[in-house]
């Protein structure tokens, strides 16, 4: 009768909180599966939302930069500026000391990397004032990526000296350039607000590209192939330049 009273119960009672642990452990598995394809989820969230700010960024950095895309010139570091009425000289005696400032260097020979042309024209109260040949070329020395030449030098008809107006944009690089790059060769001051001695506060002037006015700032207009700028001061011609006449193979 002893015998009988002691087998039964015990192994029932080890057995059943042995079940309910392998079941506990079953979903323990399954909530760490779960959490891990939240993280998964969140991850990849956290990543789309980096990118897309990425992009959002770039895409604000370039509307904010310049509209030329080119320098942005300090005029206070450009030697021997040209601040007075025009005509202005070719601007070549502090020529060497400008080049850094602006970003160019002085060349052997033209550059044949990058090879386009632009023309300019000035008027003063509706007359023409004239540009200089040899712009960026100092005599028997060097020549920089921007310059002007003759008529002559261009396959164009009339005197060798006879000016042009034609930018040349000759440089071993393939980069952009700007007209505030040029006037800085040229050695004339040009800002938002003044071009040589005329100021907009005393005299009103404006500049346009291929025959529109340019409201932006006029010093970071990109020098493009076979572009025509116009720089109008006090009274306009009776006819703003779009195009310029150009020579076969210029």
């Amino acid at each position: 009768m002893a015998k009988k009273a002691r087998t039964p119960a015990p192994p029932r009672k080890v057995q059943a909180p042995q079940r309910r642990v392998e079941h506990r452990r079953g979903r323990t598995a399954e909530d760490r599966r779960t959490l891990w394809i939240a993280i998964a989820f969140a991850a990849s969230g956290v990543a789309a939302v980096a990118i897309v700010t990425a992009v959002i960024f770039a895409m604000s950095g370039n509307s904010s930069s310049p509209s030329g895309g080119g320098k942005d010139i300090d005029q206070s570091q450009l030697i021997g500026l040209q601040t007075g009425p025009a005509p202005w000289n070719v601007g070549v005696d502090h020529l060497p000391d400008r080049l850094e400032p602006l970003g160019l260097t002085p060349l052997s020979a033209e550059g044949n990397v990058l090879h386009i042309h632009e023309h300019l024209d000035i008027f003063l109260n509706g007359k023409h004032i004239t540009i200089p040949t040899g712009i960026g070329i100092f005599p028997n020395q060097f020549i920089t990526e921007l310059h002007t030449h003759s008529a002559g030098a261009e396959g164009l008809p009339g005197p060798e000296t006879r000016p042009t107006g034609v930018i040349h944009v000759e440089s071993n690089r393939n980069q952009t350039y700007t007209l505030g790059q040029f006037f800085g060769v040229w050695g004339v001051r040009f800002t938002q607000d003044c071009i040589g001695g005329y100021c907009k506060q005393l005299t009103p002037w404006r500049v346009y590209r291929n025959g529109k006015l340019y409201t932006g700032d006029p010093t970071l207009i990109p020098l493009k192939e076979h572009d025509e700028y116009a720089i109008v001061i006090g009274t306009p011609p009776k006819k703003i330049p779009s195009s310029f006449n150009w020579p076969q193979g210029l």
